[in-house]
């Protein structure tokens, strides 16, 4: 029989001679090189082991301390002393629920755009988005609801010896305790801080520490001075790590990162900023801040090169009147609303391609006074000519209330003009939402079995919302942990039925309410805050507890 091939085609003996022949020298070799380096081992170890003269050897020293020319090292001694690390505790009711709702464009002097400063969770929802998670913060609740108390980290700056500093408004909101360490004090070391004023349309907030003694203070900087290009050191506690700078450039200026929202004009820049970042300055190389670091655009919670601080020129307005006896920012309104987005043919069709074009005025409002109607187009604002809506609300709003203003505007292609009181933007807005300060206790039933207060829809609002007059009831507050609260009905919601009943005055409303028992499934037919005239009907519901 002819003998077996393997697939080379050779023999099974065949195979093994030829494998007996090549592994014989093979390990042979492998014998000789292992014996070689045995030797070389055992060598080796015999000259370690001889005393060896190393009398030629030097001596390493360490030369003195000495100042190295850097500019980034000089400008962190002269601020980081004027830095602090900001810890909050919040107590938050029914964790477990998911209360965000995407933020929507808004426009300060346009309503139809606006949820107002203090409806929905609009800024809060997109600080989530651009930061994600903050350190220390549980991402769940207790099982079945009930408290939980949370932690954050921020970072702030001190601007005057006897303790006043500012930090972003995110940082501080909601806080039950608001805790400082100052640069240069063991970790463990730390100062109770109080509020004296929030602006949450800048995210800027004042507060103040008591301490026995000066503390450092940082110089404030003229933003406008900034160039893109320019070197900055963005300087806070990224994670927690105290006192961390790091360094970059001017990016971008006049970056506004949430589409239509009005006095959010940022510095860019490529500074390395992080959550816990928030609050801390943005130092050019004179060692003055130009700037509070507020934001990164982040996909993974962390830098990825693009930071945004809020201006010092701002920081500096909103500060002063924080610090006033108000302890709040009045801004300016005539009364108006325009498009954040006009198209070229309607400037060109009602302004002749300049100004910004009127959509409506607000029912008995300083423009409506004055006379300005839909269609007018305002080229002008105190003498100083507007391009575009931003530099329209800018003007407005650097106004006080009570001030007279100038204002040029195209009517039918003749030129106009008229003198018009200025407004305050807050008062304004809130009572067209139905929100304003007016809206106390005395005035407002109180809160019922389902923690909401109610009142008859204002005007403006049943216009924007296209309902009928004395259609429904708006929602003025919500008692947190309440019913209402649980199914997320919120300031600025529209009340039109309970459980298949309308709801058009507050009497009827009561009387629903007083019928409610423990138990009962109680559903809403609403329309939400921050729609406008293709608003919907929306249903939320759940078990009365």
């Amino acid at each position: 029989m002819e003998p077996l091939k393997d697939v080379s085609g050779s023999s099974p003996n065949q195979t093994t001679n030829k494998k007996k022949n090549y592994f014989a020298p093979l390990f042979v070799g492998s014998v000789t090189v292992a014996l070689v380096l045995m030797i070389g081992t055992v060598l080796t170890y015999t000259a370690r082991a001889k005393d060896v003269n190393s009398s030629d050897a030097p001596q390493l020293t360490v030369p003195a301390v000495r100042q190295h020319d850097n500019e980034f090292a000089r400008v962190a001694k002269a601020v980081e002393p004027a830095v602090v690390n900001i810890n909050t505790e919040s107590t938050v009711k029914n964790p477990h629920r998911h209360l965000h709702r995407m933020p929507q464009p808004n426009n300060p002097n346009n309503p139809d755009e606006e949820q107002g400063p203090d409806s929905g969770n609009g800024l809060q929802d997109w600080f989530d988005r651009f930061f994600g998670q903050q350190p220390g913060g549980p991402q769940e609740g207790p099982p079945g609801g009930g408290e939980m108390t949370t932690q954050s980290l921020g970072s702030g700056v001190i601007v005057s010896a006897n303790g006043y500093i500012i930090t972003n408004f995110h940082v501080v909101d909601k806080a039950d305790r608001i805790r400082v360490s100052l640069m240069g004090e063991p970790a463990s070391v730390s100062y109770p801080a109080k509020v004296i004023g929030t602006d949450r349309e800048t995210d800027l907030a004042v507060i103040k520490v008591e301490v026995n003694h000066p503390l450092p203070v940082a110089k404030l900087g003229n933003s406008d001075s900034m160039q893109v290009g320019d070197w900055v050191l963005a300087i806070g506690s990224p994670f927690g790590l105290k006192s961390t700078v790091t360094a970059g450039i001017v990016s971008a200026k006049g970056r506004n990162i949430v589409p239509g929202r009005q006095f959010q004009s940022f510095i860019q820049t490529d500074a390395a900023i992080n959550p816990g970042n928030s609050g801390g300055p943005l130092v050019d190389m004179d060692g003055e801040v130009i700037g509070i670091n507020t934001a990164i655009y982040t996909e993974s919670s962390g830098y990825q090169g693009v930071g945004f601080a809020m201006p010092s020129n701002t920081i500096a307005q909103v500060f002063n009147q924080l610090v006033s006896p108000a302890h709040k920012v009045e801004r300016g309104s005539i009364g108006i609303t325009f498009s954040a987005e006009t198209s070229p043919a309607v400037t060109r069709m009602y302004g002749g391609g300049k100004g910004v074009v009127v959509q409506d005025v607000t029912p008995g409002g300083p423009a409506a006074q004055a006379g300005l109607k839909g269609g007018d187009a305002i080229i002008s604002v105190g003498g100083r000519n507007v391009a575009n809506g931003d530099e329209l609300v800018a003007e407005v709003s650097a106004h006080h209330p009570g001030d007279k203003l100038k204002i040029g505007y195209l009517r039918n292609g003749k030129q106009e003009e008229a003198t018009i009181t200025v407004a305050d933007r807050q008062k304004l807005f809130g009572a067209q939402l139905g929100t304003g300060e007016e809206d106390n206790e005395e005035q407002a039933p109180k809160e019922g079995k389902l923690g909401i207060t109610v009142k008859p829809v204002p005007p403006a609002v049943a216009k924007r919302l296209n309902l009928q007059p004395n259609q429904g009831l708006v929602v003025i507050d919500v008692k947190p942990g309440s019913f209402a609260d649980s199914i997320q009905l919120g300031r600025g919601d529209v009340i039109l039925e309970i459980n298949r009943q309308p709801v058009n005055d507050p009497d009827a409303f009561a009387k629903i309410e007083s019928g409610l028992k423990s138990g009962q499934d109680v559903v809403f037919v609403v329309r939400q805050a921050g729609q406008g005239r293709e608003a919907t009907n929306t249903f939320v519901g759940g078990t009365l507890p």
